[in-house]
């Protein structure tokens, strides 16, 4: 390669290098956008903790012990510096060693007591946050598993898996700190400014002034943090949900080389988080040394003040100030600002996991658009299926176009439907209905001739079953798969389950065979054999309406026959509906649907289509023409086993 061919190939890599960052910018940007709109919306309120507190329960009784016990510690600490006076002018400044002894032990004593009260209620704080954070977690995963998919379409995956984490953490962490301090800091300050007033007015004038000032300062300071850590967290979804979507695709990440893209993706949203804490920690950071500066000119102030008066009175008690009060002040005036400060700590915490007790609220207060009925029915009499005049629209107002458009259809029960059409014509959509995934807007879907709103939902989805295409396995054995569809299904059971849907074959060359472990996600187990569990799955439940969702389209023809002809002899009484692409999947069928823009454009069975719809005609010729066309070369055998698939199917 000569120099100039080598010029032009490095300027290509360069402006492609430069093509994809661009692209990875605007679409970090985009992404970010959206993170701005949702904190425009989403800003919070202090009111939003109290729809937490339920979550307390059992041990609410430890955040109110904990609370006494805070109270009792303050109350003894601040005892020691009265106490600690009389050590002094009773004691050490006469040189009295009894009276050393006597108000030494007694000082002891308070300094073990307000120990004891401490430790316990640190305890119990712990106990009493760890306690709330389990429920308010299983609170919020709990509502989560009964929203219905519109529910869930108003939260990202990314935006659920941080609230149930960081945004739980952060309240932990608050309601702990307000147990402890929010009890023992207005005590301590109440009494400390009580005490100070006894022993000199002027000077506990100047403490209070001091106190509000610094409080002013402080509440400013955390009031414009707040909208920085709200910005925060919507990042931080954007940033869960950009990692989550980069790990799931990760082989297509790979097959395209678009490792580069992503990570800049990641690098943007990452650098946002960056600035943003920055940002925030430069408006926190004011706060130690408004602090500092309050507490060196109290200390200046009473070290004048008090010297002149213990001068002026011969450190006399009767006459004025001693050096005993002296040390008083300093404890008293230190535990006044050190109150303060904390009760600005608590403030600060509250306005951070405020963003976050919102977050959490907003899925609290979510409420599910699918309710059971007063009075639901318990019991499914049949599979049968009837849509009448249905109309149905994914937006909630019902203002948008229709996905589903006044269709009608009566399903036998026990019958074989098969649902066709081109993508996007709503066949998914339809079906979805049938389990009340999604409510309908207008007309009623009937199952078992009763209205699907009008039965109990576990019901209603334990009689009607559905198998996708993209199907999901979880992390367990494919026992433990398999049990899903029956837990109580014995192992003769799901054998014969897995051989009805030509799983046990290759189920029997794992390692483990039916306690081989499933990877998260499914991925040691290929498409078509994660189809064919799903499958099983669905068999073993014996469902009174069976939904097929393209779920045999990683197999091969002469397996998809074999599985529907084992739905025929095990299922007979069961509904079978089955979506397809390939009309060989329901050739057979009963009768088949023929969906255009989520209307029927026609009906009947395969012959009567073949006759009376230019459409399935069609359809069918061109796959059969594609038929012929593979056994010619080589593609596919001559019962229409697709070849490559088939050996491609393990892999």
């Amino acid at each position: 390669m000569n120099s100039a061919t080598k010029a032009l190939a490095s300027q290509i890599q360069d402006e492609q290098e430069e093509l994809t960052a661009r692209s990875s910018t605007q679409t970090a940007q985009e992404l970010l956008a959206r993170e701005e709109a949702e904190f425009t919306r989403d800003k919070g309120s202090a009111k939003d903790f109290f729809y937490l507190f339920p979550s307390f329960r059992e041990y609410g009784k430890y955040a109110a012990v904990t609370s006494v016990l805070i109270v009792i510690e303050a109350i003894f600490e601040l005892m020691i510096p009265t106490y600690m006076a009389r050590l002094i002018d009773y004691g050490i400044t006469p040189r009295n060693m009894a009276e050393v002894w006597h108000w030494g032990l007694i000082l002891i004593l308070l300094a073990l007591l307000s120990i004891g009260a401490g430790v316990g209620a640190a305890f119990t704080a712990a106990r009493s946050g760890a306690g709330f954070a389990k429920n308010l977690r299983r609170d919020l995963f709990e509502k989560v598993q009964a929203f219905s998919f519109a529910n869930i379409e108003h939260f990202s995956t990314g935006s659920i898996i941080t609230r149930l984490t960081t945004d739980v953490t952060n309240v932990q962490n608050s309601i702990q700190m307000i147990f402890i301090i929010a009890f023992r800091a207005p005590v301590m300050m109440i009494v400390s400014i009580v005490l100070c007033l006894r022993l000199n007015v002027k000077l506990s004038l100047i403490y209070i002034a001091v106190m509000i000032v610094l409080g002013v300062v402080l509440l400013s300071l955390a009031g414009s943090v707040h909208p920085i850590f709200v910005r925060v967290f919507h990042t931080y979804d954007v940033l869960n949900s950009s990692v989550e979507e980069d790990i799931n695709g990760i082989r297509v990440v790979k097959g395209f080389n678009r490792e580069a893209h992503q990570s800049t993706i990641f690098r943007h949203i990452s650098q946002r988080i960056y600035e943003l804490f920055c940002k925030a920690e430069f408006r926190m950071s004011w706060i130690d040394p408004a602090a500092n500066i309050s507490i060196a000119f109290i200390i200046m102030m009473t070290s004048w003040v008090a010297a002149q008066e213990i001068v002026a009175s011969g450190n006399n008690e009767a006459l004025g100030m001693t050096t005993g009060d002296l040390t008083s002040l300093f404890s008293y005036a230190i535990a006044i600002l050190m109150s303060t400060i904390m009760l600005m700590g608590v403030f600060v915490m509250i306005i951070i996991s405020r963003a976050s007790a919102s977050r959490m609220a907003a899925i609290l207060l979510e409420k599910s658009d699918m309710q059971n009925p007063e009075h639901p029915l318990m019991d499914v009499p049949d599979g049968s299926v009837d849509f009448e005049d249905v109309v149905f629209r994914y937006d909630a107002q019902g203002t948008g176009t229709p996905v589903v458009d006044h269709v009608s259809m009566h399903i036998p029960s026990g019958s074989t439907i098969g649902i066709i059409g081109e993508t996007g014509s709503a066949k998914s959509s339809l079906v979805q209905l049938i389990p009340r995934l999604y409510d309908v807007q207008e007309g009623s879907v009937k199952v078992g001739g009763h209205d699907v709103r009008e039965y109990d939902m576990n019901v209603l989805r334990h009689a009607v079953s559905m198998v996708l295409q993209k199907n999901t396995l979880f992390t367990g054995t494919i026992a433990e798969n398999l049990r899903w569809g029956n837990p109580d299904a014995t192992d003769e059971q799901l054998r014969h389950a897995a051989q009805l849907a030509h799983a046990d074959d290759f189920v029997q060359e794992m390692p483990k065979k039916y306690d081989t472990m499933i990877e998260e996600g499914g991925t040691n187990v290929s498409g078509g054999q994660k189809q064919r569990l799903t499958i099983a799955r669905a068999i073993l439940r014996q469902p009174k309406v069976l939904i097929l969702d393209d779920s045999t389209s990683a197999v091969d023809t002469k397996t998809d026959a074999d599985i529907r002809q084992a739905f025929a002899t095990e299922l007979p009484n069961t509904t079978k509906i089955i979506i397809a692409q390939r009309l060989s999947s329901v050739e057979s069928a009963d009768q088949i649907f023929y969906l255009r823009n989520g209307m029927i454009a026609a009906q009947g069975t395969h012959e009567e289509l073949m006759e009376s719809s230019e459409d399935y005609r069609s359809t069918w010729l061109s796959q059969n023409e594609a038929k012929q066309a593979g056994i010619e070369e080589g593609i596919i055998d001559e019962n229409g086993n697709e070849i490559a698939a088939k050996e491609g199917e393990n892999d």
